[in-house]
């Protein structure tokens, strides 16, 4: 029997729910948090705000945001049952693997509970998570047991001081801030539907981020920054980068970072990162991996008519601050938390679990025969 494609395959184009966190691919382009458009959070905003104002509802006036930032950093403190177990994951493990496991665990020693405490749950689990991907890096890779409970006063240097063992630029700790406002919340993507589909069946906070970290770890929805990355240190050379793409295209290769599932003319983040992964190269010194990534965005629109997405440029602009390219989607991971943890909340506020159907395509009868005669 031949399986009929179904109208709306992957639920493409199917609304799933309703949400006031934000806003995609309106007209074809266009991204907003709870109507602040994306563009003028990345300029304005540090990502303690915009987590605050998806997580609360609203953008914090000075004395929120100071409890809140205060709060976030007694956060940071990792449970020394939770040292232990990252302690025992190998070098060799995928990061994503490690926050998957890092989420359980914390889950397991910090349960939710009740869903009365479920804001301080979710902060709670934002502010671990930069913690539990640097403590097992530096553990795993160079035999430092590091303290987390930092005073760096964002968690994008928090990030960036724990990882590297010094403190980080102003401009690298404002880009990586930067990073997890726009990776912050995206509406009903992969993950986050994951996220959502968990907290439908009651479930607490912990599984739903944690089956959201399984969700993302996929190479269809948050690997691409590392793909992207994996292709562009090829080349030497814009001339090389020309060459080599047309090639890859002519041998009918995927190039990971163009295109988008819900975006049909551009996606309003790349311009961000593309304009900060120019300016980290020219502070560094170096700009060929800007160069090549230019170059290959120039080719693949001219050959596939394909814009970049995010995820393209930010793999030149990660690699400029240092991070290693594995490292890449943990930090999708630490800004999609808000983003993940909000859409539990507003899930469970107004709840019913999330049960699609489905249109069988396998035989109509089948004649059962005893195992001797198969």
């Amino acid at each position: 029997m031949a399986e009929k494609k179904l109208e709306g395959a992957g639920l493409r184009g199917q609304v799933a729910g309703h949400t006031a966190l934000s806003t995609v691919g309106k007209a074809g382009k266009g991204l907003t948090y709870r109507g602040y458009a994306i563009e003028e959070l990345a300029e304005k905003a540090t990502f303690e705000e915009v987590a605050y104002m998806l997580l609360y509802g609203h953008l914090p006036n000075q004395s929120e945001y100071d409890n809140y930032s205060d709060k976030l950093k007694s956060y940071r403190k990792l449970p020394d049952e939770l040292k232990e177990v990252l302690q025992r994951i190998p070098k060799s493990t995928h990061p994503m693997d490690v926050m998957r496991t890092g989420s359980s665990m914390l889950g397991n020693l910090e349960p939710e509970g009740d869903f009365s405490n479920q804001n301080e749950t979710a902060d709670r689990i934002l502010a671990a998570m930069p913690s539990i991907i640097t403590y097992w890096y530096r553990y795993s890779h160079e035999g430092e047991n590091i303290e987390t409970e930092t005073d760096h006063p964002t968690m994008g240097g928090q990030f960036l001081s724990l990882l590297t063992g010094k403190e980080p630029s102003e401009e690298h700790a404002r880009f990586l801030d930067v990073s997890l406002i726009l990776y912050a919340e995206h509406g009903f993507n992969a993950s986050t539907f994951t996220a959502r589909i968990c907290a439908s069946t009651l479930s607490d906070m912990h599984s739903c981020v944690t089956g959201a970290i399984g969700t993302l770890r996929g190479p269809l929805h948050g690997g691409a920054n590392e793909a992207a990355m994996a292709t562009i240190e090829k080349f030497s050379s814009r001339n090389s980068a020309n060459e080599g793409i047309k090639e890859m295209l002519s041998n009918k290769e995927k190039i990971m970072g163009f295109g988008h599932a819900v975006y049909t003319n551009e996606d309003p983040r790349n311009k961000i990162v593309k304009a900060w992964a120019k300016r980290l190269g020219e502070s560094s010194g170096d700009s060929l991996l800007y160069e090549v990534s230019e170059e290959v965005e120039k080719v693949m629109s001219e050959e596939k008519d394909l814009f970049a997405n995010t995820d393209f440029y930010m793999a030149s602009a990660y690699h400029y601050l240092g991070i290693p390219t594995p490292i890449f989607t943990p930090l999708f991971v630490i800004g999609r938390t808000s983003g993940w943890t909000a859409n539990v909340m507003e899930q469970r506020a107004d709840n019913r679990i999330i049960r699609p159907s489905e249109e069988y395509t396998g035989p109509d009868k089948s004649e059962w025969v005893d195992m001797s005669d198969r």
